[in-house]
């Protein structure tokens, strides 16, 4: 007797709260490293989580998706709270690249894409899994190496392939953690536009980024940590005030438009 296939989730409306945190609060050893999280994501909308070295960027991302349970508080990814979600349903819903992706298995570039379309296994959309794949690739500029072994590629062609695994899961929510920190400037521009098309066709997406200026030309609204806590959540033009950013960084910073864009640029303050 064949098994029933499993229900490919819907597609959440944009403008739609896909993750909300409460509450939020998670300490490890006696340390609090989250408290007081309150956080809105939406379908639709680029999200770039900033703040100084150990402001707790990835330790919130990680909660967001669910590979930490939170001390206190409550995190739902669309109305549901996330510790409700099986292993494999959650993999239908969001997509998770972490700052490192380690691997010792001499897997091709290719295979290591096509492990993203594994929770697809057993749906309808198990058809759309090499056009997902050859998407993914080309998406990041990976097509040319898909048949090296990851092993042996340079650690910016793991971090577009890595991108590209993430990008290939086809979920609606994705969980960037540094996607830009090993690459160069023309890729690191790259990934960025990528994670704003993938907004514009209706996914939300949540990036922890360093390059303050970068966050300002892609994202759409930005939260600001420090010590673990928001002290600013909103519009980039609202959060990227040269004032906030040298008291949080610790340094004073100049805030400029772009002569082009008109976007804000983030330069420290040199004497």
């Amino acid at each position: 007797m064949r098994r029933p296939r499993r229900q490919v989730p819907e597609r959440p409306a944009p403008g739609t709260e896909v993750l909300v945190t409460e509450g939020l609060r998670l300490s490890l050893g006696g340390r609090e490293l989250l408290g007081g999280v309150d956080l809105v994501v939406r379908a639709g909308e680029v999200l770039a989580l900033l703040g100084p070295n150990g402001a707790g960027k990835s330790t919130l991302l990680s909660v967001l998706a669910g590979d930490n349970a939170p001390t206190a508080g409550e995190v739902r990814l669309l109305g549901r709270p996330l510790g409700s979600y099986r292993p494999a349903e959650l993999a239908l819903r969001r997509a998770l690249l972490p700052q490192h992706s380690a691997l010792t298995f001499p897997f091709t570039a290719g295979e290591v894409v096509r492990m993203g379309r594994a929770p697809w296994a057993g749906t309808a959309a198990e058809a759309e899994d090499g056009a997902a794949v050859a998407g993914a690739l080309a998406a990041t500029e990976s097509t040319a190496f898909a048949e090296r072994p990851f092993t042996a590629l340079s650690g910016g062609e793991r971090a577009r392939v890595a991108l590209a695994r993430v990008l290939a899961q086809r979920a609606a929510v994705l969980l960037l953690d540094e996607p830009t920190a090993a690459l160069d400037l023309r890729h690191q521009e790259l990934v960025l536009r990528v994670a704003r098309e993938r907004a514009a066709a209706g996914d939300a997406v949540v990036v922890v980024l360093h390059d303050l200026s970068l966050a300002a030309a892609y994202a759409d609204r930005i939260t600001l940590l420090a010590r673990g806590r928001p002290v600013a959540d909103g519009p980039v033009a609202e959060v990227l005030s040269a004032g906030l950013l040298s008291e949080v960084y610790g340094h004073p910073v100049e805030v400029l438009p772009h002569p082009g864009t008109g976007a804000p640029l983030v330069l420290p303050t040199r004497r």
